[in-house]
């Protein structure tokens, strides 16, 4: 009865429209209530939920994400993709992956990437003759690639939720060959639709000119290297390097640049604190409703219960993708997060995978609920930006779906893609 009061009001409150946040935390208070227990212990596990060291790279991270997006950090890395790319087959379509590629490097979010190169690519992908379904399917799907590349606030998430025992760095390093992996997928895709539909290429711009964009582009490039570089070799943690990348990420923007002004400055820390305060909120109140599936034993339940299913890794771990793709479609990363961690963590390791190999495939799987309906935020946000209505992205998206599940399928199946690197540092 217990289960049926957490996951019956949490239900009803996420089907009338209440914030994912206050789903959570109501429907554990209400919990709470039931088996008799006192209501401060909704407070306590909130404040322990978020009074984590780690979690303070997240502002951090999100602070610079903002800064290089307002600063133009975002724009010179598109340029450097359209050199790089843009006379393969879909031109401007293979430049939006690539910038999401660079891009994914420094801000460490989907929505800011979408948001970022989709306001970038978007309107120049229409005015050179591609279809706004196009355009706007290749942004939202490319946004997932920032989910698997340091600085990956994610990552941290499940770094945390999974006891905080599982090494951030060894996290870091395993999200960037199937990131790229992802990346060339999506390309794929890109290519057979441009090709069907007769897009253009771009003309290569010359050796000259790519160079210069090179160059122009270093500043941001660098930031890349700082943030993984530091944390890899152990010279500072991730909390450090979060505010490292503030810092250099301002001295950029107001020295170099110079595109910072005052007005700006206050913009783009205004909208940090609202991002922070969001996701903050959302990671308490889900620590609060993951305590008490522990304290219900529903891990330990879900562990049975597939042993009894299955005792074969590869049925077991498409019983999970199969979970987690369903939930993603329905609820936030950032809570889920929290929430499926402690119960598949311990399914998956039991079945022999590696922690570090399970993260990477739980992100990249919620990262497809991201851009699925009917709360897939950042599928929203590309049309927003495009300016379509969600139905028309949805007809066209499949290829770029198929891409994202044949990457995820091999990361899931082939332990090598994300432990290979993070095993050379150790």
């Amino acid at each position: 009865m217990e289960l049926v009061v957490l996951f019956g009001s949490f239900a009803v409150l996420l089907l009338i429209g209440t914030p994912v946040a206050f789903c959570l935390g109501i429907s554990s208070f209400a919990t709470i209530l039931y088996l008799g227990l006192p209501p401060v212990v909704v407070f306590q596990r909130l404040n322990s939920g978020v009074s984590v060291f780690a979690l303070m790279a997240i502002p951090f991270f999100i602070y610079a994400g903002e800064i290089m997006v307002r600063g133009g950090i975002a724009r010179r890395l598109v340029a450097l993709a359209g050199a790089t790319v843009g006379h393969f087959r879909g031109g401007l379509g293979q430049v939006n992956i690539a910038a999401s590629v660079l891009f994914g490097g420094i801000s460490g979010s989907a929505a800011a990437d979408a948001s970022a190169i989709g306001g970038l690519m978007v309107p120049q992908m229409k005015e050179r003759g591609y279809d706004a379904d196009y355009a706007v399917n290749i942004t939202v799907t490319a946004a997932m690639i920032a989910l698997m590349l340091p600085p990956s606030h994610n990552l941290i998430i499940y770094s945390i939720a999974g006891g905080g025992r599982i090494s951030i760095a060894d996290l870091f390093t395993a999200g960037i060959v199937p990131g790229i992996v992802l990346a060339l997928s999506l390309m794929v895709a890109a290519y057979f639709v441009a090709k069907k539909r007769g897009y253009p290429t771009e003309k290569f711009p010359g050796m000259k000119i790519a160079g210069e964009l090179f160059i122009d582009a270093i500043p941001g490039l660098i930031l890349i290297a700082i943030i993984f570089g530091g944390v890899r070799s152990g010279i500072f943690t991730a909390s450090e390097s979060s505010d490292i990348a503030v810092v250099y990420a301002l001295a950029c923007t107001l020295f170099l640049y110079r595109t910072m002004d005052f007005k700006t400055f206050v913009e783009v820390t205004v909208g940090a604190v609202k991002t922070t305060a969001m996701v903050l909120l959302v990671i308490g109140s889900a620590a609060c409703f993951g305590w008490l599936l522990a304290y219900l034993r529903v891990p330990a339940n879900i562990v049975a219960f597939m042993q009894t299913i299955s005792d074969n890794p590869i049925v077991i771990m498409l019983l999970i993708n199969v979970a987690l793709l369903i939930l993603g479609t329905f609820m936030d990363m950032s809570p889920l997060i929290v929430i499926t961690t402690p119960i598949f963590l311990p399914v998956a390791t039991a079945f022999g995978v590696d922690p570090v190999q399970f993260g990477v495939i739980m992100i990249l799987n919620l990262g497809i609920g991201l851009c699925t309906p009917p709360v897939g935020s950042v599928l929203f946000v590309g049309c927003a930006v495009g300016k379509i209505p969600v139905t028309q992205a949805i007809r066209t998206i499949w290829p770029f779906y198929l891409a994202a599940v044949v990457t995820l399928l091999l990361v899931t199946y082939i332990p090598s893609l994300t432990l290979f690197l993070p095993s050379l540092f150790h």
